[in-house]
C-alpha cells in the first residue's frame, strides 16, 4: 500500500534546530495551496500510488491552515485518489494552534491522527529551542486534543544541554501517564547552517553531549519498554497497534509520492525530490511543470537502501533478499557485530540490540554492498 506526504512550508517561529525547508511569511499562501492542489492533480499517474493506505500533511506547520485549506487539500486527493477506506490521515500540530474549534474541524474533514511537536513539557526547554509555545500549552493542548483524538503521537527532544536525566524521564512519565499511544523520541541533532549551529559555534550555547544522548536513549528504551510500548523503529515507540502506518511504509520500501516544495518520492526504483523553494516552485507549476531531480536506483543502491531502513526496525535485515553470493558478505561483514553483542539473529533476519541501536549508521554502512 503507498502513502502520500503533503508538504506545507510554513512556520509561525524559526526553532534553532531545524534544518526543514519552511518560510516564516504566509505572504504566498494562497497561490502555494493552488499549486499543492495543481500538483496533486499532475501526480496522479505515479508509479504504484494507487490505492492509498496513508495520507500525512506535514512541514513546516500544517495547523496554521485554516480548517478550509485541509478540507480542501483532502478533497482533491479523494477525488483523484483511490483512498483507502481504513486509510490513516495524519496531520502535524503544534500545541500553540491547536482549539477545540480546529479540533472539531479536523476531524470534520477527515483528520484521524494528529502528530503533536511538544518536544518537552519544560518551559526552559522550549525556550531553549526557540518554540512558540510553552510548557502550559503543551500540556493543556495536548490533553484537549485527547478529548476528540484518540490515535495521537507525540514528538520529544533529548539530548539537549540542561535536561538531565530526571527531567527526561519525567518528560517520558508525563506522556505515558496520559496514554498517549505513539511516541517518536529524538536526539537533539546540530546540523550544518541552523540558528543552533551558529550560536554553538559562537559558544552562545552549550554543545551537545553525545555520552549523554546515549545514556538517555538507553534509558527511554528501558522506561517505555517496561510501559508496554513496542520499540519498532530507532526513533519510534507505540503502543501494540498503533505503530504508524505512514512513516512504516518507508522503512518497508513501499510506494510513496511527495507533494509539495522540497517533498520526497519514491517509486522503488527511482527517489525524486521538489526543489525547495516556494516561489519557484509555485511558478513553475503554474508553467505546468512539476520542479524535480531524480536518481535512479542500482540494484545495490537498492539493497543498501533496504540493509539502512531494515535495521532501525524491530523486525532487521531479511537476508532472504540478498543472492548468496551477495549474503556471504554481508554474513561476514556482521559477524563482528553479533560477536560484539550489537546485533543477535531472529531465523533468517539480524537485529539490533539495544546498544547496537546506538551504532545503527555505522553498523548499516560495515553491512553494504559495494
Amino acid at each position: 500500500m503507498a502513502g502520500i506526504y503533503i508538504h506545507i512550508p510554513f512556520c509561525r517561529r524559526a526553532c534553532h534546530y531545524c534544518n526543514f525547508h519552511f518560510s516564516t511569511s504566509l505572504r504566498y499562501k494562497n497561490e502555494l495551496l493552488a499549486a499543492l492542489l495543481e500538483e496533486i492533480r499532475m501526480q496522479k499517474e505515479f508509479p504504484g500510488i494507487q490505492p492509498v493506505s496513508s495520507i500525512y500533511i506535514g512541514g513546516g506547520t500544517p495547523s496554521l491552515l485554516e480548517t478550509e485549506d485541509i478540507q480542501q487539500l483532502l478533497n482533491s486527493l479523494y477525488t483523484q485518489y483511490t483512498v483507502t477506506a481504513d486509510a490513516e490521515i495524519t496531520l502535524e500540530a503544534n500545541p500553540d494552534d491547536i482549539t477545540e474549534e480546529k479540533l472539531t474541524g479536523w476531524k470534520a474533514a477527515g483528520i484521524n491522527r494528529l502528530s503533536i511537536g511538544i518536544q518537552s513539557f519544560f518551559e526552559e526547554d522550549l525556550r531553549w529551542m526557540n518554540r512558540a509555545h510553552t510548557a502550559t500549552q503543551a500540556m493543556a493542548q495536548l490533553t484537549l486534543a485527547l478529548q476528540y483524538f484518540s490515535n495521537i503521537t507525540i514528538d520529544l527532544i533529548y539530548g539537549t544541554p540542561g535536561l538531565t536525566n530526571e527531567k527526561w524521564k519525567a518528560n517520558v512519565d508525563r506522556a505515558i501517564s496520559l496514554g498517549i499511544p505513539h511516541l517518536s523520541c529524538y536526539a537533539l541533532t546540530v546540523e550544518p547552517k541552523t540558528p543552533l549551529d551558529k550560536l554553538i559555534r559562537n559558544r552562545e550555547k552549550a554543545d551537545v553531549n553525545p555520552d549523554q544522548q546515549s545514556e538517555q536513549f538507553l534509558l527511554l528504551m528501558e522506561w517505555l519498554e517496561a510501559a508496554g510500548y513496542e520499540h519498532y523503529e530507532i526513533s519510534n515507540f507505540a503502543l501494540p497497534g498503533s505503530r504508524s502506518r505512514h512513516n512504516s511504509s518507508y522503512w518497508q520500501q513501499q510506494p510513496y509520492l511527495g507533494i509539495g516544495p522540497a517533498a520526497h518520492s519514491y517509486n522503488g526504483r527511482e527517489r525524486q525530490w521538489n526543489i525547495a523553494n516556494n516561489n519557484t516552485y509555485i511558478s513553475r507549476i503554474a508553467e505546468g511543470t512539476i520542479p524535480f531531480e531524480k536518481e535512479v536506483l542500482t540494484e545495490l543502491q537498492r539493497l543498501n537502501e533496504i540493509t539502512m531502513t531494515s535495521l532501525r526496525t524491530q523486525e532487521g535485515l531479511d537476508m532472504r533478499i540478498f543472492n548468496a553470493t551477495q549474503a556471504a558478505a554481508v554474513e561476514a561483514e556482521a559477524a563482528k557485530h553479533l560477536s560484539g553483542g550489537f546485533m543477535i539473529r531472529k531465523g533468517d533476519n539480524l537485529v539490533l540490540t539495544c546498544t547496537g541501536k546506538l551504532m545503527a549508521d555505522g553498523i548499516a554502512a560495515d553491512l553494504f554492498l559495494t
